[in-house]
């Protein structure tokens, strides 16, 4: 399936488009937009980049004005994924005065996403060569969590689990949290008991185990996990991780994934991508992401 071309559930994204309209128009709606224009004055503008970048939300911001503005007819100009450079038309929209009234919240959609996506290709472009993917965290804005997910597919990059509801991951509190009760033995048999249940009623679903230092990636090659996420570790400790993790799974003939996640900024995530690591999970692709700048201006019809 074409990572950008995927499918959003259009139940959500209806409910998201209502909810952020009501929050901007409340009960007394655009009282400066309906004082100053007659209620069938038809407007055209044009949404444009203004930076460069890349693109990602023309549907939704579609979608924004059909919703504020029933009978509008509305262009995208260019897909999502696409790359930006000041003045490149986006979206052309022609409707009653109402198009002015949907103005900001198609942009804050569009510039939100844009951003995300823009800051995920460049972290894309820091890796390229290396065997290292690029891929997000649960770090997202409440609510916003399908789109910046699809954001971040726009720019290149790779979703990890969507929820805790997807996929097992065993953090740091987690064994914290076994070990204030049980022995390191019991904490371990616990965990390896957890697991064989998890694999048995879900055979094809990966186990992700968080490690921080060599004692937990150890457990985490006892427990067979299928991907070892190594958490705020150097370079230089990435290295020896992944040559001692790669020897394990030769040995045992398992493939395991190694990710690396903690402090990855533009300036060091391409030393990161060249220790071997398959994965580098970042949260600032989405909570840390300047919005892209993108305006909309009226036109002559």
């Amino acid at each position: 399936m074409n990572r950008i071309k995927q499918r959003l559930n259009p139940k959500y994204i209806s409910a998201l488009i209502r909810s952020a309209l009501r929050e901007d128009l409340g009960r007394a709606g655009d009282i400066t937009t309906s004082g100053l224009l007659p209620k069938h004055r038809t407007l055209t503008a044009l949404i444009c980049a203004k930076e460069k970048g890349v693109l990602c939300g023309a549907a939704i911001a579609r979608e924004v004005f059909r919703c504020a503005c029933p009978g509008a007819r509305v262009r995208i100009l260019t897909p999502d994924g696409s790359p930006l450079t000041p003045g490149r038309k986006i979206l052309r929209v022609t409707g009653s005065r109402d198009i002015l009234s949907a103005e900001r919240t198609a942009l804050n959609f569009l510039q939100r996403l844009s951003g995300i996506a823009t800051l995920t290709s460049a972290f894309v472009k820091k890796a390229a060569g290396t065997r290292a993917h690029i891929y997000d965290t649960r770090k997202t804005t409440p609510a916003l969590r399908v789109l910046e997910k699809y954001a971040v597919r726009c720019g290149g990059g790779q979703n990890h689990r969507m929820g805790l509801y997807d996929s097992v991951m065993i953090k740091d509190n987690h064994i914290q949290a076994l070990a204030r009760k049980e022995s390191s033995g019991s904490a371990l048999r616990a965990l390896q008991s957890f697991v064989a249940r998890r694999r048995k009623a879900a055979p094809q679903a990966k186990i992700t185990m968080e490690a921080k230092n060599a004692s937990e990636i150890g457990m985490a090659l006892a427990l067979k996990a299928d991907v070892i996420l190594l958490d705020n570790m150097s370079p230089r400790g990435l290295r020896k991780a992944v040559q001692r993790i790669r020897a394990a799974a030769e040995i045992r003939k398992g493939r395991v994934e190694i990710e690396a996640s903690g402090s990855v900024t533009l300036k060091n995530v391409r030393r990161v991508a060249e220790t071997g690591v398959d994965r580098i999970s970042i949260g600032a692709l989405t909570h840390s992401a300047p919005a892209l700048d993108l305006s909309l201006n009226l036109i002559e019809q």
